[in-house]
């Protein structure tokens, strides 16, 4: 059975429409209240509440609050945080459920909720499915303003400073993009604490201004202020601070895969990567198979979503993983991805080899591939259409064991993503060129 409301990571959407609102907000409080007292026999304790930036966080909480409230919950807000301290503070502080209010790389007019079991972690298909089932019918009052309050941020800072030596970075200038986002505060904190010297990116938010043309999404900026500055790297966050996308001092943007690459590689030279194992998701390039495979380690793919990355993590004992969108999980810091961890964790390769980021991305040789996202009216189920599909055999066909296909539609937006890996650039753009073309005439897009 399919879940009706949850995407890839949580329930997302345009604020003041079907899904997110205060009252289905009340009413998803509420349902979760009711899952922790029939699956866990929680019947009440603390739950942890975080938001991002946007206007429409302040009440959404309260109403997410109300709803856990009427449960027998006790709702405490943690005012503006990254949602991987919502997450660590959940772990840490025992908690019974984290919730956050963000549409993390989405424009400022969308927002979302999204859950942490007691572990930290997110909760899987099956736990949101009965989430789903346990919906009241109406929305009650929700939570007044004055929430009790415990500074995640504070523990946060502290937790993620310690990966690094007070001062070790003395003098670096880096460039920091924070999104106009969840991170404004504790990023420049973190990074200050070990000698950077920052530059500021997106660091007044307004509540509209979140993502806009700035953060994760938009590295453009940071790396023309790195090269402006004459910075070390940059780095930018998206709008929740679970991404992570770096540049190097060239101003040249570094991915996912090539973060994890250098972490992986680094962390097998050193003997220190648990089970030699990478877990990277489905979109992942397949230049990462081979670098980490050369160097003597093995690769795990999952389908798109971190949280089915660190499903597969925990199944295969592994510490890192992570998706090309920046999504980095190191679970011996953090239980979710973490942006400023995975930035954290590159400094300290950079230290260690005393190599500049643009030398240590050269250890991922990309396979040509070609990604693009187009905005569909509806998701018409692929299996019910025909133009596309018989436009993929075809493509894979051609491709044979050359490269690969990949066409799903986003868990958190109305898109469709096509991706083509092949073996040169002139075959991937002809792939790309056919599946746009019966996409476009069969979903009706523009």
């Amino acid at each position: 059975m399919k879940r009706q409301y949850f995407g890839t990571d949580g329930v997302r959407g345009p604020y003041g429409g079907p899904l997110i609102n205060e009252d289905f907000a009340w009413r998803l409080g509420a349902a979760a209240g009711r899952w922790l007292k029939a699956a866990r026999t929680v019947t009440g304790g603390r739950i942890f509440l975080g938001r991002d930036t946007r206007a429409s966080g302040a009440s959404l909480l309260r109403a997410v609050a109300g709803g856990l409230t009427a449960e027998g919950f006790q709702a405490v807000s943690l005012g503006v945080v990254p949602t991987p301290a919502v997450s660590l503070a959940v772990r840490d502080e025992r908690a019974a459920l984290g919730v956050v209010i963000t549409a993390s790389h989405n424009p400022a007019g969308d927002n979302g909720i999204k859950f942490f079991g007691p572990a930290g972690r997110k909760l899987t298909d099956e736990d949101e499915r009965r989430i789903e089932q346990l919906l009241p019918d109406q929305a009650g009052a929700p939570a007044p303003g004055n929430l009790p309050t415990w500074a995640a941020a504070r523990a946060y800072e502290s937790k993620v400073s310690a990966i690094l030596p007070m001062y070790s970075i003395q003098g670096w200038k880096i460039v920091l993009d924070t999104a106009n986002g969840a991170t404004c505060v504790t990023s420049p904190v973190v990074l200050e604490h070990i000698g950077a010297s920052l530059t500021l990116v997106g660091n007044s938010p307004d509540g509209a201004n979140i993502n806009a043309g700035v953060g994760s999404e938009h590295p453009e900026k940071m790396s023309a202020v790195v090269r402006h500055h004459g910075a070390v790297l940059g780095i930018a966050h998206d709008g929740d601070g679970d991404r992570c996308v770096l540049c190097d001092e060239h101003g040249a943007v570094l991915d996912g895969d090539e973060i994890l690459t250098i972490l992986a590689l680094h962390a097998l030279r050193l003997g220190k990567l648990a089970r030699k194992t990478l877990v990277v998701t489905v979109q992942s390039n397949l230049g990462v198979d081979a670098a980490v495979t050369a160097a003597g380690g093995r690769v795990c793919r999952t389908p798109v979503g971190d949280r089915y990355v660190i499903e597969r993590m925990l199944a295969e004992g592994a510490e890192l993983g992570g998706e090309s969108s920046g999504h980095v999980i190191w679970a011996s810091v953090s239980p979710t991805g973490d942006g400023l961890v995975a930035a954290m964790k590159v400094i300290e390769v950079m230290l260690a080899t005393g190599k500049p980021l643009s030398e240590l991305r050269r250890a991922l040789v990309k396979f040509p591939q070609l990604s693009v996202a187009l905005q569909v009216p509806e998701k018409k189920p692929l299996e019910s259409l025909q133009a596309l599909p018989a436009a993929i055999r075809a493509v894979e066909a051609e491709l044979g064991d050359r490269g690969r296909v990949l066409v799903r539609y986003s868990g958190t937006e109305s898109k469709l993503r096509l991706l083509v890996e092949g073996p040169t650039d002139a075959v991937v753009q002809a792939a790309m060129q056919k599946l746009q073309a019966a996409a476009r005439g069969e979903l009706g897009i523009l």
